[in-house]
């Protein structure tokens, strides 16, 4: 998609790297606005773009700002996103509203994905993906519907804990979305190494990543390809003790008739504060970590590129 600054609005560090092939790795922003509290959440933003700019890597952080999709967003402009109270969370089914409206917000994975495409991003860095939900056969993250349309390799600690991962893998599955794990097995569950669940893959470098990927797009396949990175060891909840705080935030959102966009920030909110701010260190702790494995990924698919073996 061109450079429209009415819609869409590429930084010129992020057009100037896409256009001679280097390394970018595309950021959601869901998490600044509705997924970390401030002044975290704003530490966290430029901590991961440290990250992208110590590995040679151009930083795409992703988000509206008055109603233009922005691929690249200044300091100022993730700070006032940070602090701000009144802010949306933007999803597929928000991005044309939001554009009309001259909203502000934060995009969800789906969204990130979909903008990364219109950009010609092929590498995103995320913490869990969205997936579905306890308790229920409908409520179902877009963002698994658009992982199985968008071309884009997605870094992420499998979905969110606080989900049903069975039944997330067996969606995965059927939208014929393959999940790669990073030096393991298991599907990771977030704040957790382990889940019981296997993936489709086990790959151990960078390097495998990228050729996957590269045969994938020789193939003319349209969807993502999905990376699971476990938490480092050191950093860890075991699986015994999140799943408790888990249940007790579920019984507590049913209680308040929490449901829809407004379940996952709840129930992070409330494990948070049930495992007394452990869970928080733990997300902070595999942000960074997918950050630095998709800029490893990104390194190796702009030299791939260079040597002509894909085209974007």
């Amino acid at each position: 998609m061109k450079n429209n600054p009415q819609l869409l609005h590429i930084s010129k560090e992020v057009r100037s790297a896409l256009i001679s092939n280097q390394p970018v790795v595309a950021f959601e922003s869901a998490v600044i606005t509705h997924g970390l509290p401030h002044p975290i959440n704003f530490e966290l933003a430029q901590e991961l773009e440290n990250i992208a700019n110590k590995h040679g890597v151009t930083p795409a952080t992703i988000a509206l700002i008055n109603g233009v999709i922005r691929v690249g967003i200044l300091k100022e402009e993730l700070f006032e996103l940070s602090k701000a109270k009144e802010v949306h969370k933007i999803s597929k089914k928000d991005i044309t509203i939001a554009t009309v409206n001259k909203w502000s917000g934060g995009t969800t994975v789906a969204a990130t994905l979909l903008i990364c495409r219109m950009a010609g991003i092929q590498v995103f860095a995320t913490g869990g993906i969205g997936g579905v939900h306890r308790n229920t056969q409908f409520d179902i993250s877009n963002d698994l519907k658009v992982l199985a349309e968008v071309p884009v390799i997605t870094v992420c600690s499998g979905a969110k804990s606080i989900l049903d991962l069975p039944a997330t893998i067996e969606y995965l599955e059927t939208m014929g979305i393959p999940v790669l794990g990073y030096q393991t097995n298991e599907f990771p569950a977030f704040f957790s190494r382990e889940s019981g669940l296997n993936v489709t893959l086990r790959v151990e470098t960078p390097a495998e990543i990228a050729d996957v990927f590269i045969n994938q797009i020789r193939l003319g396949f349209q969807n993502a390809l999905l990376i699971t990175n476990p938490i480092p060891e050191s950093q860890e909840l075991k699986k015994s003790t999140i799943d408790g705080f888990i249940q007790e935030a579920l019984a507590d959102a049913k209680n308040d008739n929490i449901h829809g966009a407004e379940t996952t920030p709840y129930l992070l909110d409330k494990v948070s504060k049930k495992s007394s701010g452990k869970s928080l260190t733990a997300n902070l702790a595999l942000l960074k970590n997918n950050a630095l494995l998709a800029c490893q990924i990104a390194v190796e698919l702009s030299v791939r590129t260079k040597k002509k073996e894909i085209t974007i």
